[in-house]
């Protein structure tokens, strides 16, 4: 199971600054279907701490830095993103904690799905008995 993939997006720029274009289907694996923001978090907040049954992601930090840590359920790793012109694709079941923020970091975030909470699996445990192939009791349990 790939748990992640770094992405690379074309720097557009000229001597008026920088210019960077995302399009779904194209610079990412997916049709973007929303699209949200992390901001005024610090470096003591973790966000996530989910897995999505349906939804992929690419994560952007557009300004400033963070983590994420990223693990199937048995391997993790931890993956810094601080450069606008790279992003972090996520697959499907795969689960995922956003830490340590930089006092400027903007964290954008793009989607395959809109969102639907009953795809969310925010107990640890639950997922790890997913990813290693025992039912789900078809309850989100966040």
């Amino acid at each position: 199971m790939e748990m992640y993939r770094r992405l690379q997006f074309a720097d557009l720029g000229d001597e008026r600054g920088k210019l960077v274009v995302i399009e779904g289907e194209s610079a990412i694996p997916f049709a973007i279907q929303r699209v949200f923001y992390i901001y005024g978090s610090d470096d003591t907040v973790v966000r996530g701490k989910h897995a999505n049954l349906r939804s992929e992601f690419v994560l952007v930090n557009v300004a400033g830095s963070s983590k994420v840590m990223v693990t199937d359920g048995e391997r993790k790793e931890v993956v810094s993103l601080d450069k606008p012109m790279e992003g972090l694709y996520l697959p499907r079941m795969v689960w995922k904690e956003m830490y340590d923020f930089s006092p400027d970091s903007i964290l954008l975030v793009m989607a395959s799905t809109h969102y639907d909470g009953e795809e969310y699996i925010r107990d640890f445990e639950e997922y790890r008995r997913i990813v290693s192939g025992e039912e789900r009791d078809g309850k989100s349990s966040g």
